[in-house]
C-alpha cells in the first residue's frame, strides 16, 4: 500500500486530550481528529466539509513514534471578558450588544451569570516542546482524496499548517516523502530515526503508537481512547482501539 511519511518537528505540539474543567490536556500521540483537520486544511476544506471529513477520517490509518522525545510545558494565562473589546461597543441610542468579538462581525454571546460573561477566566494549556516524531499514514478504501492527493497537497496546502493548537507551527516541511509497505507499522520501522544538529544519538527503543490490528511489539499495551470527531455536529463521538509501546530503530531508510 501506499503510505505517506511526515515529520512532526515543532518547539510546541498539542494533541488535544478529554479537557476537564480549565485543563486542555494534550495526549501522547496526535488524534484521528487532529489528523483529518490537518489534512483537510492542507486540502483547502472548511469545518462545514462535513461529509468529506467524515469520510476521510473514517479512511486514516496510522502509526507514530517519538524520535526525540519532548518535555512537558504548561501555558497558564488568563481571559478578562470585562475588556471593552470584549463585551462590544455602547450604543447610547440602543441597548448595548455585550459579546466577544469575532470574524465574523458579530459579537458572541455567553449565557450565565455576570461573572460567566464578564469575569477573569482562568486557563492551563498543555503541549510538549522540543520533541520529533514519525508519521506514518496512509488511506482504506477507494475514492478520493489519494495518498498522492494529500502528498501534493502537503507539499502547496492551501493554508498555514499547525500540530494541535494554531500556536503549535512546525519548524519543517511536514511530508518527508511516500513508500510502499505492508502496512504503516513495517513503514515506521523503516524511517531513519530523525536526529538534531549537536544531539547526541541514542539507540533506545522509541515510544510509538500503531493501529491495534496489527501485530504487538515487546511489552506494547492495547488502550481505548476517543479520538474521532462528530464532523456534523462538531463534538467528539465515538471511541477506538490503539497499540502503545517501543519500536526499535530502524536499519533501513527509504
Amino acid at each position: 500500500m501506499d503510505i505517506l511519511l511526515l515529520r512532526f518537528d515543532a518547539p510546541l505540539m498539542s494533541f488535544g486530550g478529554v479537557m476537564v474543567d480549565q485543563h486542555g490536556p494534550t495526549d501522547r500521540f496526535p488524534g484521528l481528529s487532529l489528523l483529518t483537520g490537518l489534512l483537510g486544511n492542507a486540502l483547502g476544506w472548511r469545518h462545514g466539509d462535513a461529509e468529506a471529513l467524515t469520510q476521510l477520517q473514517g479512511r486514516i490509518e496510522f502509526a507514530a513514534r517519538w524520535d526525540q522525545t519532548p518535555e512537558p510545558l504548561l501555558d497558564y494565562h488568563t481571559v478578562d471578558l470585562g475588556q471593552a473589546k470584549m463585551i462590544g461597543y455602547a450604543d447610547p441610542a440602543k441597548k448595548a450588544e455585550h459579546g466577544g468579538w469575532t470574524t465574523r462581525g458579530a459579537p458572541e454571546h455567553r449565557a450565565g451569570g455576570d461573572s460567566a460573561k464578564y469575569g477573569t477566566h482562568i486557563r492551563y494549556r498543555h503541549y510538549w516542546a522540543n520533541g520529533v516524531m514519525t508519521v506514518t499514514l496512509t488511506l482504506t478504501g477507494e475514492g478520493p482524496p489519494t495518498v498522492a492527493d494529500l502528498a501534493l497537497a502537503l507539499r502547496a496546502p492551501a493554508r498555514p499548517l499547525f500540530l494541535g493548537r494554531k500556536t503549535c507551527l512546525p519548524s519543517t516541511p511536514l511530508l518527508l516523502g511516500t513508500t510502499a509497505a505492508p502496512d504503516v507499522l513495517t513503514a515506521l520501522r523503516q524511517v531513519k530515526r530523525a536526529q538534531r544538529p549537536g544531539t547526541r544519538h541514542t539507540p533506545d527503543p522509541m515510544e510509538a503508537c500503531w493501529p491495534a490490528h496489527l501485530e504487538a511489539q515487546g511489552a506494547s499495551r492495547e488502550i481505548t481512547l476517543y479520538d474521532r470527531r462528530d464532523w456534523h455536529n462538531q463534538i467528539h463521538a465515538g471511541q477506538r482501539r490503539r497499540r502503545e509501546g517501543r519500536i526499535e530503530e530502524a536499519l533501513l531508510c527509504p
